[in-house]
């Protein structure tokens, strides 16, 4: 994730509208909405209602975050899941795939450790994935145009390029850079780095720091996932 960039092509899609949805009918009011990046799905929180506390360790994306308007006060940190408080949160929730930047199994049973703790009996685990089965960086490397987008200081139009190294054993390597599109300068370079985990992996996971009732939903819908599902969206329960 690049801030810079990150809310002119992330929009709202049908993600926003299932979170939101399974929100309302867990009836939920605390939320720890971790990796929560430049707050695109915390603002729409907001609006519903809840009470947030939003959690990322990119400084900058906290910083754009703050700059939007909220009608209910949300908790900014900056840091990661270590920071969630204990027993404190009805949901504990992570969007837009990145529950693929934990790159060792260490890092990721931290991450639902430290989400299982910081729920209440009976809180929710919500968290989205892409399905290794459905080889969706094969579409990726085969699209060679670049993105747009505007930089929000100066108006510039920019050019978003992405360059992929592929897998070494289990991490899948790419690299965004931002060029100013009229002079093809260099604005920013990211290394971006993802692990696609299968959806037995992820319930097992879960199951091992005590989540039960766990539900795998495919594709933005509250059908069943399958092999054929290109997005897994977890829900666990914390008993």
């Amino acid at each position: 994730m690049i801030p810079l960039v990150y809310d002119q092509l992330s929009g709202c899609g049908k993600d926003n509208e299932f979170f939101l949805a399974l929100l309302k009918k867990l009836n939920v009011k605390y939320i720890a909405d971790l990796g929560c990046g430049t707050g695109r799905l915390t603002t729409h929180f907001s609006e519903s209602g809840y009470h947030i506390t939003a959690i990322d360790p990119n400084e900058e994306a906290i910083e754009y975050a703050k700059a939007k308007e909220y009608p209910v006060e949300v908790i900014w940190i900056v840091g990661d899941s270590s920071n969630l408080q204990t027993n404190a949160f009805d949901a504990v929730i992570m969007t837009a795939n990145v529950a693929q930047v934990f790159l060792t199994d260490e890092s990721w049973q931290n991450v639902i450790s430290d989400a299982y703790r910081a729920l209440k009996p009976g809180g929710h685990f919500i968290f989205d994935t892409r399905n290794p089965l459905a080889k969706e960086w094969e579409q990726w490397q085969e699209d060679m145009t670049p993105d747009l987008a505007t930089n929000p200081v100066n108006n510039e139009p920019l050019e978003i390029w992405t360059e992929y190294d592929g897998f070494v054993g289990d991490i899948f390597t790419f690299y965004e850079t931002i060029k100013v599109a009229r002079t093809n300068e260099v604005v920013i370079q990211k290394k971006m780095q993802l692990i696609f985990r299968t959806q037995e992996e992820m319930q097992e996971s879960l199951q091992q720091v005590g989540f039960s009732q766990i539900h795998v939903y495919g594709d933005w819908s509250f059908t069943k996932a399958t092999s054929d599902t290109k997005s897994f969206i977890l829900h666990a329960v914390k008993e």
